[in-house]
């Protein structure tokens, strides 16, 4: 009979995960993350210190302590100081990929460990082309070419509030700038604006760079026309 393999996210159903070597597994992966240690590359380094009783691996030094019931201990250091300790069924060093049956875990620490590594730099400017979605204290430069007709949108607190999307523009690209309220009536188009601590989001499928109320947006080089009167149109949200 063919084994079945878990393709879907989360935690594999029935028993699976209540293997001996399910939850040391996991947290090894998990360690191996926290370390920016490939998972294979940091379980490798376990079979070379079951086998040799000591190893290092990326500033870790790992050494097999004991051995219990089937269970080899392990102890992780890294400059003396105990990072884990931990134990491991001594069967799984005889699998061939054992790692394998946790690739839904691997891939889920990593899609959470990238989100949460997307920072924008403090020091130094930000290119537009450069943004990446979740991105957060975004700090960065550029001319709005474009600003749409406010519109007076229904809040989901049943309230009314004036939406505009202005287009935010540098040498390298464009991205869409969601303005609400007073902020729509502080810039106008060929503005130069300076925009910190905006988190940048994904819209409908479109990019947006957002700000909020501990976000700062101010005009550093006004070259814009004399404004028509804008037109206000009423649209629930």
């Amino acid at each position: 009979m063919r084994n079945r393999i878990w393709r879907a996210r989360g935690r594999p159903r029935g028993n699976y995960h209540l293997r001996p070597d399910a939850r040391a597994l996991e947290y090894l992966i998990r360690l191996s993350t926290k370390h920016q240690i490939d998972s294979t590359e940091f379980f490798n380094a376990f079979v070379d210190a079951w086998k040799n009783g000591k190893t290092l691996c990326r500033g870790l030094t790992i050494q097999y302590r004991t051995k219990k019931n089937g269970r080899c201990v392990f102890l992780v250091t890294e400059n003396h100081n105990v990072v884990a300790q931990f134990p491991i069924q001594e069967e799984v060093f005889k699998e061939p990929n054992p790692l394998d049956r946790f690739n839904f875990l691997r891939e889920s620490i990593n899609r959470i460990s990238v989100m949460k590594d997307i920072k924008a730099p403090r020091t130094g400017p930000v290119h537009i082309k450069d943004l990446q979605v979740g991105m957060k204290a975004v700090s960065l430069r550029g001319r709005v070419t474009e600003i749409s007709s406010p519109k007076l949108v229904l809040t989901r607190l049943n309230g009314y509030a004036l939406f505009a999307n202005a287009t935010l523009s540098d040498k390298n690209g464009t991205i869409k700038l969601p303005l609400w309220n007073q902020r729509i009536h502080s810039v106008s188009v060929n503005d130069k604006v300076q925009i910190d601590n905006a988190k940048v989001i994904m819209f409908r499928g479109e990019k947006q760079l957002r700000i909020g109320r501990n976000s700062k947006l101010r005009v550093v080089e006004s070259n814009s026309p004399s404004a028509a009167e804008s037109t206000v149109e009423c649209i629930a949200k």
